[in-house]
């Protein structure tokens, strides 16, 4: 099996996904993953949308699984096999924002049971780190603004939407914007502030 990423969103396939896309005879993928591809698909090629997650370890060898984003940012990667790396909306929020990756913590907070993501985001950014929070559009804002009240540096919080597409949105909420929830595809970034004039130095 061969898990490939296809990048955040449109115009953002590497070369080497493009080859293995082209030479796939068997492409699996979730319906956003499919059409990020789309134009690399050579016809005949069979293609499917995932019917059932929890199955695709039982694939064929020969299969390659479209993953949206990189493949081991929260994607597909955990399904072992070969690995092509795509463009995250990590990278490109980074880039967008002008953060240095090395300073960054992932957090993801997908799925229901979000009390321990947001104690690991809480915790990281009292370290200094700049936390990326994967999100989900059942996640209430309050819950944010509230791990931000027990801090004892400020803390900028910048919403990352639709990430590579015409319609994306980078930019900052103001602590009033921190309550319910956003639809759609969106992280979050948290960057905190230096607590004294020396940190960072």
């Amino acid at each position: 099996m061969k898990i490939v990423g296809v990048g955040c969103g449109p115009g953002m396939l590497t070369e080497e996904a493009i080859a293995a896309i082209g030479n796939a005879k068997l492409i699996y993928g979730s319906s956003r993953a499919i059409d990020l591809a789309r134009d690399q698909i050579v016809p005949g090629t069979a293609v499917h949308p995932i019917p059932d997650y929890r199955s695709l370890h039982t694939l064929p060898d020969e299969a390659v699984v479209l993953s949206t984003g990189d493949p081991m940012l929260a994607g597909l990667g955990r399904l072992g096999g070969e690995v092509i790396p795509g463009i995250s909306s990590l990278q490109v929020a980074a880039a967008r924002l002008h953060l240095p990756l090395v300073r960054v913590a992932v957090v993801d907070a997908h799925g229901r049971d979000r009390g321990q993501p947001l104690k690991d985001a809480g915790e990281e950014l009292s370290r200094g780190k700049i936390v990326f929070l994967l999100a989900d559009p059942g996640l209430d804002l309050g819950d944010i603004r509230a791990v931000l009240g027990g801090l004892s540096r400020p803390v900028k919080v910048y919403l990352c939407q639709d990430m590579g597409y015409p319609g994306e949105v980078v930019r900052e909420l103001a602590p009033g914007e921190l309550t319910g929830t956003l639809p759609g595809l969106y992280s979050l970034v948290l960057e905190p502030g230096r607590t004294n004039p020396a940190e960072g130095e």
